[in-house]
Order: C-alpha cells, then sequence, then structure tokens
C-alpha cells in the first residue's frame, strides 16, 4: 500500500552504515523507541520460577494451563483459561501440518507433490490450544526497517541462510537477519534485476510500472525480496511458496512485512479469481511447468489477464546442458500451443506474452495442439477446484474490462459486481463508509501509524476497508469466504491482493503473522455452519495468527460481541467494546481486541 519511505542507512552498499543500523535498532529495542509501546506488561506461564519476584518489572503470571489438547465435541474451554499448547508447537500450522501429512502419503500423488497442498486434519485431530511463543521473541521490527531486519530469535532458522546466503537471500548479523534484496537469480540485487525485466518488456524504453504491470504473482518466493523490490513502483505483489525444504521462507516474508502466504500449485487451482494479475514470475521457483501436458502452466494461463507477462527466469531458458533443452522445448511447445508470444529470451530470463487471440486457440485446437474445454463460471470461487489440462472457451459475452493504473484503479467499479447485484451507487458508499471507519478503528486503538503493516480483513467484501487504508504504510491481505459471493474479483480489479479461503479450516499462514484482523459480521456468517466453524474456532485460529499486541476488530450482532467479551480473557485478550454507526447509520457495537503479550518461560 502506500507511504513507504527507504533510508539511506539501509544501503547494502554502504557497510559503515549498515552497523550504524544495527547498532541503532540494538539500542532502540532496548529503549523502546523502535517498537512504540515496549513497555507493556509480559504474561509468562505460572510455571514460572521467577513470577513471584518480577511483578515489578511489569511481568504477570496466567493462570492458563500448559497442555496439550484437541478439539472435542461440544467445544469445552476450562474456567481457568483456554490450554496452551506446548513450546514445541510455538509454529503450528494446522493444513500445513508435516507430520499429519506424512500420514497422508499412501493416498497422494507424489509424483505431483499433492503433499505441499493444504490438508487439513479431521476436527478431533485439530490442536485446541494457543499457540505459543518461540523461546526469546521479540516484539516484530516496525517497516519500513523491516524490509531489510528482523530479530533472528523471531524465525530462529538457519538454513535459509546456510544454503542460499551465497545469493544472497538472507544473512546472519548478531541477533538479526539481515535481507540484502538478492535470490537464486539475483543475487546482485533485485532492483537491478526488475529494473532489467522492465527493459527486455519495453525494449529499454520502460519499467514494469510503464508497462501496465500492476500485480504480480510471484511463484516459490523465497523470502519474497522480489515482491519488496517492487513496492517503489507501486505494484501489489501475491507471493506464496511451499512449506518444504526451504524452510520457514514465508515466516520470513511476512516477518518483514511482505503480503505473502504458504501454497503450492500442484493437483488443485490456487485461491486467486481468474484473470487476476498482469505478470506471472517463476525465478528458480522448482516448478515443473512442461510435466503433466502443461497443467500447471495452464493454471498460470487461468491466472493472466490478457497482454499479461509471464516471466520465466530458470536454466531451461538459457543453459544447454544436461535436459535443459529438451526441457525448454516443450515449454516451448506448450506456449505455443496456447498462443503466447515469446516477447524477449537474454541474460538468463524468457518472457511471454499472454495474448488475446481467439482464432489462433480454436486453430490448435483443431490441430489437436492443444485442448478447449468448456466455458466456466468465472464467478464461482477456485478453492480446492481441481486443476484442468485445458483452456476454457472465452464466453460470448466476456469482454475483459480496460483498467486504469493504480491509484486511479483503486477507484475501479468492477462489472463482475453487476453479474451480483451490488450496484455502483452502493460501491460507492461503501467506500465512503470504510474510509470514515478507518478513521474511528485508528482513534480507539490510539496507536502510530508505522505500529501496524500487515493486516488482514478476514471478510472483505468488495475490498472497500483495504482503499481506506491505502494512504498509510500497510498492506491488506483481502479474504473472501467461499460460501459467499465471488467479490475477490472485483477486489483485484481495484489493484488489490487477497484470497478466497474458508473460515471452517484455518488459514494458510505461519503463526504470529499479522498485525491487525478486521472480521466484519463474519462470525454471523458462519454461526449456522456447523462444527469446525463454531465462534471458539474462529477465535482460535485469530489468536494463532495475530502478533503478540496485535489487534482483533470485530462488528457483528450483540449476541456475538457478548460471547466474544465472555470468552476474550479466556484467549489471553484485552477487550474493549466501543459503538459505531453501521451503513445504515444505526449503532452497532464494535470490539478492539488486543492479544497480550504472554510467554511460556
Amino acid at each position: 500500500m502506500g507511504g513507504y519511505s527507504w533510508g539511506s542507512a539501509f544501503d547494502s552498499k554502504s557497510g559503515q552504515m549498515i552497523m550504524v543500523a544495527l547498532l541503532l535498532m540494538v539500542g532502540s529495542f532496548y529503549t523502546g523507541t523502535l517498537f512504540g509501546n515496549n513497555n507493556a506488561s509480559i504474561y509468562v506461564s505460572q510455571l514460572s520460577s521467577s513470577s513471584n519476584s518480577s511483578s515489578s518489572y511489569g511481568i504477570y503470571t496466567f493462570t492458563n494451563k500448559v497442555a496439550l489438547a484437541y478439539r472435542q465435541t461440544p467445544i469445552v474451554i476450562p474456567e481457568s483459561g483456554m490450554n496452551v499448547c506446548p513450546l514445541k508447537f510455538n509454529e503450528y500450522i494446522p493444513c500445513h501440518d508435516v507430520a499429519y501429512v506424512k500420514t497422508l502419503f499412501p493416498s497422494l500423488d507424489l509424483s505431483r507433490r499433492e503433499e505441499l497442498e493444504r490438508h487439513c486434519p479431521p476436527l478431533e485431530k485439530r490442536l485446541f490450544c494457543l499457540v505459543p511463543l518461540p523461546e526469546d521473541y521479540k516484539l516484530p521490527i516496525k517497516w519500513p526497517t523491516s524490509w531489510d531486519y528482523m530479530w533472528r530469535s523471531n524465525v530462529n532458522h538457519t538454513h535459509l541462510a546456510e544454503v542460499k546466503g551465497g545469493q544472497n537471500w538472507v544473512h546472519e548479523k548478531d541477533q538479526l537477519w539481515w535481507f540484502p534484496g538478492g535470490g537464486t537469480h539475483f543475487k546482485h540485487g533485485a532492483a537491478d534485476y526488475i529494473e532489467r525485466l522492465g527493459n527486455m518488456i519495453t525494449d529499454d524504453t520502460g519499467d514494469l510500472h510503464s508497462a501496465g504491470v500492476v500485480q504480480v504473482l510471484d511463484v516459490g518466493c523465497g523470502v519474497a525480496s522480489f515482491s519488496a523490490y517492487l513496492l517503489p513502483l507501486d505494484i501489489q505483489t501475491m507471493s506464496f511458496a511451499p512449506r518444504d525444504g526451504h524452510e520457514n521462507q514465508i515466516q520470513f516474508a511476512l516477518e518483514r512485512g511482505i503480503g505473502a502466504m504458504t501454497a503450492a500449485i500442484s493437483t488443485k487451482q490456487l485461491p486467486y479469481p481468474s484473470s487476476s494479475f498482469e505478470m506471472v514470475h517463476c525465478s528458480r521457483c522448482r516448478v515443473d511447468w512442461h510435466e503433466n501436458g502443461g497443467i500447471l502452466i495452464k493454471e498460470v494461463n487461468r491466472l493472466l489477464r490478457d497482454n499479461g507477462y509471464f516471466v520465466y527466469s530458470a536454466p531451461p531458458a538459457y543453459r544447454k546442458d544436461k535436459d535443459y533443452p529438451l526441457i525448454w522445448d516443450k515449454l516451448v511447445n506448450l506456449t505455443s500451443a496456447m498462443c503466447w508470444k515469446l516477447v524477449a529470451r537474454k541474460v538468463q530470463t524468457a518472457i511471454w506474452v499472454k495474448q488475446e487471440n481467439e482464432s489462433c486457440l480454436l486453430h490448435n485446437a483443431e490441430v489437436k495442439q492443444i485442448n478447449i474445454c468448456d466455458t466456466v463460471d468465472d464467478m464461482k470461487p477456485s478453492w480446492k477446484t481441481p486443476l484442468r489440462n485445458c483452456i476454457p472457451r472465452r464466453s460470448a459475452q466476456t469482454n475483459p474490462q480496460k483498467l486504469p493504473p493504480r491509484p486511479d484503479r483503486l477507484s475501479v467499479y468492477s462489472k463482475s459486481l453487476s453479474k451480483i447485484g451490488i450496484t455502483e451507487e452502493e460501491f460507492s458508499s461503501d467506500a465512503i463508509f470504510w474510509k470514515n471507519q478507518a478513521g474511528h478503528y485508528w482513534k480507539l486503538m490510539n496507536i502510530n501509524e508505522t505500529d501496524i503493516r500487515n493486516v488482514m480483513d478476514m471478510n472483505a467484501f468488495i475490498g472497500g476497508f483495504a482503499v481506506a487504508l491505502n494512504s498509510l504504510p500497510v498492506w491488506v491481505m483481502n479474504i473472501v469466504p467461499v460460501s459467499m459471493n465471488n467479490t475477490l474479483s472485483a477486489i483485484y480489479d481495484r489493484g488489490l491482493i487477497g484470497a478466497f479461503h474458508d473460515w471452517c479450516e484455518p488459514f494458510s499462514t505461519y503463526p504470529r503473522t499479522y498485525d491487525l484482523l478486521h472480521a466484519n459480521h463474519l462470525f454471523t456468517h458462519y454461526k449456522d455452519h456447523g462444527e469446525g466453524c463454531l465462534l471458539e474456532d474462529i477465535m482460535l485460529e485469530m489468536d494463532r495468527i495475530i502478533r503478540p499486541q496485535g489487534f482483533i476488530i470485530i462488528r457483528d450482532e450483540e449476541s456475538i460481541t457478548s460471547r466474544v467479551q465472555h470468552l476474550a480473557p479466556k484467549f489471553l485478550w484485552e477487550v474493549e467494546s466501543h459503538v459505531l454507526e453501521n451503513k445504515e447509520k444505526k449503532t452497532e457495537a464494535v470490539l478492539i481486541c488486543r492479544k497480550k503479550f504472554w510467554a511460556l518461560v
């Protein structure tokens, strides 16, 4: 979103300035200026040996018990509060739990890496306890400093630094991780690489922004430095990578304040709408696009807008040894069959453009180069949908909407909204409403602009809340529940990013990855959806993904807000109830919840 500033103190070319920055950051941590309110009380397990003598230092015990607990039916929450999971579960991602997925191996297609996709355990096998902090966890470094640095103890994994340090992914510097901005194919810096891509696309006449790139999907994103260095161009990137041998890469990205989620392109469609990105980027993304009849690259075709680019930086694009020439030939045949045009190939990178050429597709189908399948309903959410090894026939009514660049795109009324009965008047009033509400929220939270970076709107509707935050130094993950109308297409048409999700299941992210969760009438929608979708289930997932001292804003009917207020202390949340006007100019309760900073010691 808006509001970025890039200080010269973080220029990777200046070792002296880096040392100054490190000293300032370490000093700021101990003085409390780097994080703002760093003097808040820390709540620790009642098992702490120091609990009796530490209260004068703002450290208090909590009554919740440390116990490995699983979801029961009916739900049982002890009087002492929600149980706390043992320390070893501090990185628990329920639907990407390696131990559980291994039990499914006999039923998975491992040749297609199906094990990397979401696999949620049945309800009785889901943990029902609060996920604890890792040892020596510190409140995250604020944006934009986090663009370059983060606390080592918050993601204390050395594998990436060991195997990718030579490519400048991440380096260890005392208590910190430092991100020089490199990658496997741009070890000398993402900025130069991005400039080169712009030159390749525009014949050295412009950059990616002037080439019309507004939204990018970064496949196998690593620590998301590519996405970070697109921000000065006001290019919004949805970065994703699986939970694989590159341990915790998405956790690194989110800790930095870069938009990302855990996902894999394998057997199912990605949870994003069709025709949503001007560019799909793969830099050594470890995806075999040429295998299985090109079914994965046909998913790229689904996601790209007309005249969008596929950027491929990988050995088959430039090496002539091993099997690389054979792989390249297969890619050329597949992309030609889809009527893509190779517009540039140099310096280890190839770039194709998806052309709008219906007659070419029909001809290639006649000569058996590609399969054409029936038109699909693009308004149906892409959620657990099997990949299709074909190119859908374009509907006769399809006429892609011409979209302006950002920031004008934020105000675009998408044609897709008219299909579900949302008028231009409702669209405009929604924007005005959320602009006013965002101002109220920040006053009620009583925080500085830089105190919040990672935001999730859990029931985003048409993205009005995200647009209202555009001038702040935040990014917003807009979630559209799959059981609601598909408004995510309209959100992407506004130049925003997001995903489909079902809140009866946990989200695909690491614990402690968001500073603010916004839930507008989310609980009301799910109150009749049955087991797994209960208020307590969703509150537990909120607690898992919110950071210590992070905020959760809940607007809902009175019976729900009362229940949340009753349960909040058991989840170690502070809660305040306020009254604001809703869209109908009637008053409704708004809860400002804040997760306490607690730890097991």
